[in-house]
């Protein structure tokens, strides 16, 4: 059962990518961003009603509460415009840097998280990856230049800040409902509130904008990181997050598939690049065994 829900969840945030992609030619990125953030806060409040779990703020946790949602809020503001600007398959590899950064930021904080020589590995592969699609500007994969790969570069950082921040949160007892709750509650405000900077907030808002909004907020947001903050807590980390890698090779062929976006061989390369980097970079740790 594990591995299904993780092939499934590695499926849906490769789908994604596709989905912000779809709604943004409906809605500008930052409202569609605001839009997906509040359907989703209401849902997961509807769920946590139903099962009869509490909105509570445990005590010394409100500033940290606070800090996911207005980082989370950035990383999405990036991802929505880098979207808007490159293609699936060059922002994915950018948004995947994550464990990256994940990595460096755990090896400072977290004392039994150091790298090891095989994450060292991974790092050097994954940024190696990161170095190739830079350099790809081949036509039909250059996207919105350099621009749109920094921007997506800085959703991955925001995502592994938004990584950190859950686990401090989740060693304080807050559950993986009330963390969603900070993210999407927190950002959909922020983000409604810079919207009109980025232009005007309809585009072309047919069916498929509007259904690309409605999965975003239920199925990714308020079921997806529901069933993945859970399985965290259920299943060993390591092996949860090992699952990682499949979601950028899954968005990048359904970019391909569904977009009709070309692949250069260079891209695909560095997509490799970074698959690989996420396998190592989760490689789980030999547990060695106690003295008899």
């Amino acid at each position: 059962m594990g591995v299904c829900l993780l092939l499934a969840l590695s499926l849906l945030f490769g789908v994604n990518q596709i989905a912000i992609k779809l709604s943004n030619t409906g809605f500008s990125p930052v409202f569609g961003a605001a839009m997906r953030s509040l359907i989703g806060v209401a849902m997961v409040l509807l769920w946590m009603r139903v099962r009869g779990i509490p909105v509570r703020v445990i005590p010394g946790t409100f500033a940290l509460g606070l800090a996911l949602g207005i980082v989370f809020a950035a990383e999405f503001l990036c991802l929505f415009i880098a979207l808007d600007h490159s293609s699936v398959a060059r922002t994915t590899v950018m948004l995947y840097s994550m464990p990256i950064w994940f990595a460096l930021l755990s090896h400072f904080t977290f004392p039994g998280d150091r790298i090891s020589p095989i994450k060292a590995v991974g790092l050097a592969l994954a940024f190696g990856g990161m170095a190739v699609a830079l350099s790809d500007r081949t036509t039909g994969n250059a996207g919105g230049g350099i621009y749109g790969d920094l921007i997506a570069l800085g959703a991955g950082m925001g995502w592994a800040l938004v990584a950190y921040l859950a686990r401090i949160l989740s060693g304080r007892g807050v559950g993986a409902e009330m963390q969603i709750v900070w993210m999407a509650g927190v950002s959909a405000p922020l983000l409604f509130l810079v919207a009109p900077l980025f232009g005007p907030f309809l585009r072309d808002p047919d069916l498929v904008a509007i259904g690309s909004i409605l999965f975003q907020g239920i199925v990714v947001v308020a079921i997806g990181f529901i069933v993945w903050f859970w399985m965290l807590g259920v299943y060993p980390p390591a092996g949860v997050a090992s699952f990682s890698f499949l979601s950028p090779v899954l968005a990048i062929w359904l970019g391909a598939v569904m977009l009709n976006e070309s692949l250069s061989p260079l891209l695909l390369v560095a997509g490799a690049g970074v698959a690989v980097g996420l396998i190592l970079i989760n490689w789980p740790k030999r547990v060695q065994a106690p003295p008899a």
